[in-house]
C-alpha cells in the first residue's frame, strides 16, 4: 500500500518517575522507599510518586491527605527543581549528540527523530538502547523508550515496557498493534473520553476502526478526526526543535483556605505579575485569560475571557483575572488559584484534515 505520508524513525524517551528518581538517587536513604515528591500529609498536591508509592495508588495530581491515607508509611519530599533542570539539560545534552530533530515535552520526555542520525545508525531499536544505557550510566537515572513510524505511536509504546524498559513497534506491526490496544491507552484520549467511548462500545482500537470519520465527529467533535486517523497509524506531526507554546500559566496553592475575595485579589496580583514576566520572558502575547479556581474540597473551576487584542500587561491581566473572579459566586473557600494566556501570538492555524481513507507504507528497517 502507497502513501503521501513520510516513513519516520521516531523515538520517545521517558524519564522513570524523575523527580522522586532524582530525590532517591541523591538521598539514598530515600532508596526502596515510598515518597512522593511535593504535597503533606495536612495540604499540597502530589508532583511525582516513586514506584514504591505507585503500588498503593498513589500518583501524580493527588493531594497529600489521599497519598497519606493509601500509604500511611510515604515520605513526602519538598521538590527541588533547579536540580530537576540540571540533570534534563545533562539528559538533553546526550539526546543532541544523536540528533538536532530533539523536541522536548517536558523536563522529564522528549521525542527524537533520528531517521538520519549524527551516529549514521540505521537501527532507531539500538539507538534508543544506547541513550537509555548512557542516561544510566553517565547520571544514574533509569528511562523507558517507544520506538515506531510516528510521534503517537511512540508515545503509547514508551508506556509499554515501564520502568526501565523499552518497546518497538515495526511499521509492519503498527496496525495490529493499534487494533489491539485499549482504548484508554491511547495517548489524547482522558478518563472521561474513554468512559464516553465505553459506552458507545468502543474498548479496543479495532472497535475505534471500526467507525466512520463521520460518527467520530458526530460523537467526539474535532477530536474524531484525530481518533480516525490515529488508529489507522496515521500522525502528521513532525518532531520539533523548538515548539510553539500554546498556553503560559502561573498558579499558587495556598497553606491556608481563603474565603475573603479581598485575600484572593491580593494574591491574584502577584500570580497577575508571574504570568505577565513570563510572558515577557518568552517574548509572547495573548488574548484568552483563563482563572483556575479549586476549592478546598477540590473541586476545580476554569472561567475564561477572550480580549480582541494580545497583551502581556500584568495590569490587564489582573483586571482580566479580578472580572472573572467576581462574575460568579464563589461555591467555597479556596485553596488555589491560578491564571493561564492562552490563544498565544505563536500559534499557527490548523490544517485541514484529508478525510480520505489513509495507510501506512509497511516496509521499513527499524
Amino acid at each position: 500500500m502507497q502513501s503521501d505520508l513520510p516513513i519516520r524513525k521516531i523515538i520517545h524517551i521517558d524519564m522513570d518517575a524523575f523527580y522522586a528518581s532524582v530525590e532517591q538517587m541523591d538521598f539514598p536513604e530515600l532508596k526502596g522507599k515510598p515518597i512522593a515528591v511535593g504535597g503533606s500529609e495536612q495540604r499540597g498536591v502530589v508532583s511525582a510518586a516513586s514506584y514504591e508509592a505507585r503500588t498503593f495508588g498513589v500518583k501524580s495530581a493527588m493531594s497529600g491527605l489521599q497519598a497519606k491515607r493509601l500509604c500511611p508509611e510515604i515520605v513526602f519530599v519538598k521538590p527541588r527543581f533547579e536540580r530537576y533542570r540540571d540533570i534534563s539539560k545533562k539528559i538533553r545534552a546526550i539526546f543532541l549528540e544523536y540528533t538536532d530533530l530533539v523536541e522536548p515535552l517536558s523536563l522529564d520526555e522528549a521525542y527524537l527523530d533520528v531517521t538520519s542520525n549524527k551516529k549514521g545508525n540505521p537501527s532507531a531499536s539500538l539507538i534508543a538502547q544506547e541513550i537509555r544505557a548512557r542516561i544510566l550510566n553517565e547520571i544514574g537515572l533509569t528511562a523507558s523508550a517507544g520506538i515506531s513510524i510516528n510521534k503517537f505511536i511512540a508515545k503509547v509504546a514508551s508506556d509499554y515496557n515501564k520502568p526501565n524498559g523499552q518497546k518497538t513497534v515495526n511499521p509492519e506491526e503498527v496496525l495490529e498493534f493499534l487494533e489491539h490496544l485499549d482504548i484508554k491507552k491511547f495517548y489524547g484520549v482522558g478518563k472521561v473520553t474513554a468512559e464516553k467511548m465505553y459506552q458507545l462500545g468502543i474498548f479496543s482500537g479495532k472497535d475505534l476502526k471500526a467507525k466512520s470519520i463521520e460518527y467520530l465527529e458526530r460523537y467526539f467533535g474535532k477530536s474524531g478526526s484525530y481518533y480516525y486517523q490515529v488508529v489507522r497509524g496515521i500522525h502528521h506531526s513532525e518532531v520539533k526543535p523548538n515548539r510553539i507554546r500554546k498556553s503560559l500559566a502561573a498558579e499558587r496553592t495556598f497553606s491556608k483556605n481563603l474565603s475573603s475575595e479581598i485575600f484572593m485579589l491580593e494574591k491574584l496580583e502577584h500570580i497577575a505579575k508571574e504570568v505577565s514576566r513570563r510572558l515577557t520572558k518568552s517574548k509572547v502575547a495573548g488574548k484568552t485569560i483563563t482563572l483556575k479556581i479549586k476549592y478546598s474540597d477540590f473541586t476545580l473551576q476554569t472561567r475564561s475571557k477572550t480580549l480582541p487584542y494580545f497583551i502581556s500587561d500584568a495590569s490587564i491581566i489582573l483586571e482580566t483575572a479580578k472580572e472573572l473572579l467576581v462574575q460568579d459566586k464563589l461555591i467555597n473557600s479556596v485553596r488555589l488559584l491560578g491564571i493561564s494566556m492562552s490563544n498565544l501570538n505563536t500559534e499557527k492555524p490548523n490544517k485541514t484534515v484529508d478525510k480520505k481513507t489513509v495507510s501506512v507504507q509497511l516496509k521499513l528497517d527499524f
